[in-house]
Order: structure tokens, then sequence, then C-alpha cells
């Protein structure tokens, strides 16, 4: 099944229904696997999965390498975001530092260029607003990076309303990329309606909730060390069986329709909006298999709603990242 086309913002970025975050692939979820990790990438493409999402930070550098490599002789298919604004040192991230200084946003462009062996950047994100830059400042060192053919569009991530607003009145952003899901519905109250008030598109992280959606997951523990989720809250003794109950909803609903929990997850995503994009991760072909087959089934309107109902905000347990991750956030 062709995956339908959606658009992010007003200024004509049309990508597919369903993107690949490719974070994991080289960091954060366990050992790199740089075989398969291409072979997934070219996967994505056959599949027309081919809005990729990258960060100059991520790994550092090194997923933007590898995209670099797999889109060799291919990068007129691929529609690549990535993202700028965190502070690195000798190839390495200084802690939670940021950056985004209008000279290194230039930098930082001219090196995920070279990386990803190409001429021009479809989708730059802010990785995360920086309160010593003004947002104006960022938005024009973007702008004119738009207007000498570097980036075809400007994004930000996990920026709050403010910021959104004032970036907008200075270049269009085309999508605010942040955490949503069945399980993280932080957005919902005031961030969506702005977006859609300024016609910015959304594009969801983590849609599948990180591995309880789709009923994988593992308490913390018996995650190698490294691995992001051995320090996530929500897998953390307590609130591990917590919220695998309440997602036992999403196993219910897709045992009645004969597909999988992350299916369901990501088809309630998608119900969400024609605005809405969503990057499942996955460094397996098995996994983008099972995850655009999602773009075709449809919940009904009461499934949406038990699934609304089940998942709300009070029924999940525990703090959405660790006290330090959250300072990074703009709320």
């Amino acid at each position: 099944m062709a995956l339908q086309k959606r658009k992010l913002g007003r200024g004509g970025l049309e990508v597919p229904a369903l993107g690949l975050g490719c974070m994991g692939m080289s960091q954060s979820y366990g050992p790199a696997d740089e075989s398969e990790s291409l072979a997934t990438l070219h996967r994505a493409l056959e599949l027309g999965c081919n809005f990729l999402d990258t960060a100059e930070v991520y790994g550092p550098h090194t997923n933007e390498e590898l995209l670099g490599r797999a889109l060799a002789g291919r990068r007129q298919e691929a529609i690549i975001a990535t993202k700028f604004g965190f502070r690195i040192v000798e190839g390495k991230q200084a802690g939670g530092e940021r950056d985004s200084t209008p000279g290194n946003i230039r930098a930082a462009v001219e090196g995920s260029l070279r990386r990803l062996r190409t001429d021009y950047i479809d989708l730059l994100y802010q990785h995360r607003v920086d309160p010593a830059v003004p947002m104006e400042d960022v938005a024009g060192a973007v702008a004119e990076l738009v207007a000498a053919g570097k980036v075809r569009y400007f994004g930000l991530s996990e920026a709050g309303i403010k910021n959104i607003r004032r970036a907008h009145a200075v270049h269009p952003v085309a999508a605010l990329q942040s955490e949503y899901s069945l399980w993280e519905r932080n957005l919902e109250p005031e961030i969506m309606p702005v977006l859609r008030e300024l016609g910015i598109g959304l594009v969801p992280f983590s849609p599948l909730g990180r591995g309880f959606l789709t009923g994988t997951a593992k308490p913390a523990e018996d995650y190698p060390k490294g691995d992001f989720r051995r320090n996530d809250p929500r897998y953390q003794a307590g609130n591990f069986a917590e919220n695998m109950r309440a997602a036992g909803i999403v196993r219910d609903i897709a045992a009645d329709l004969g597909a999988l929990p992350g299916q369901v997850a990501l088809a309630w995503v998608l119900a969400k909006g024609e605005d809405i994009v969503p990057i499942p991760g996955t460094k397996r072909r098995r996994y983008l298999e099972e995850n655009i087959a999602a773009a075709a089934l449809v919940l009904s309107p009461a499934q949406v709603q038990a699934l609304d109902a089940a998942m709300a905000p009070d029924k999940v347990s525990g703090a959405r990242y660790a006290a330090a991750l959250m300072s990074t956030v703009d709320r």
C-alpha cells in the first residue's frame, strides 16, 4: 500500500503520512547494527517512507553520516530532516548545553550538509530552544539559509507557545517536532490549537510510547547500560507495572482488529489530524514494515474514544523524562 501524502505547514512541504526516526540506529536503544540499519533505510525508500529524521547530535554526527552513506546516489528520493542546537565539543555532546547563536547555526548546517553528502536540507529544526539566544535571531539565521538554498523549510522541536509564535513571525515554521502518543498527551490542551491556528504541522516522535504501546517494554533493569530506557522514570519499579496495565486497552483493540498493538497506537495518532506525521523509530526492516502497515488501519470513533479514555494523562505513571532532560523542554 502506498503511503498517503500529508502537508506540513502552509509552504508546500509534502511528506508521507509516516516518517522514519533514525536516532536509534546510532544511539540510545542498544548496540548499533550498521548493516541492518542501511537495509532498513533502503527498504524505507522502496516503501515510500522517505521522510527521514536525524540530528547532528545523534552520535554525535554518526547518524547523519549513516544517512549520507545510505542515500549515496539516491538523494532525490529522500526528504531529510535534521536538527541543530546542542553544543558539541571535540565530537562529544557537552551535556545539555545549547548553542543556537547564528554563527553556530551556520557552522552546524555546513557540517550536516557535509555528513549527509547533500547541498540542501529539506527540514531544519532547532533541536531545543536556547534561552540565551532570542528566537528572532534563530529564525532570522535559518531564513538566511533558506534564501541561500541550503535549507528548504524551518522547524522547531519541543518549543512552547511563546517561542513558536516568535519564530513564526520572522520566518514560517513548517513543523513542530515533539513527543506525542496515546500515553504522552501534553500537547493537546494548548500547543496543538496554536499549531492549527498558525498552520504548523506536528511531527510526533516516540509515537509508540518507547515500547509500552507495542507491549514489548521491559523493566528498566533489564536494559543494558547506555540504553535510554534504563533511566526513564516510566520504566522504573512501580511505574512499569502500572503503565503496562494501562496499555492493555491497546492490546485488546489490536486483538479485535487482528492487528498489532503498535499499529493501533500509530493509527490513533494518524486519526488525530491530517496535519500530523508521526516518525516511529526503528533500525530493523521488520518493524519498519509493521509500522507502515498501520497507515491502512482505520479505527472507529468508538475505538478512538475508548483509547482516549483508557490512556488519559492521569492513567500514566511516572514523569515523562528525568529532571535533566525535562529542563530542556520549553514548556
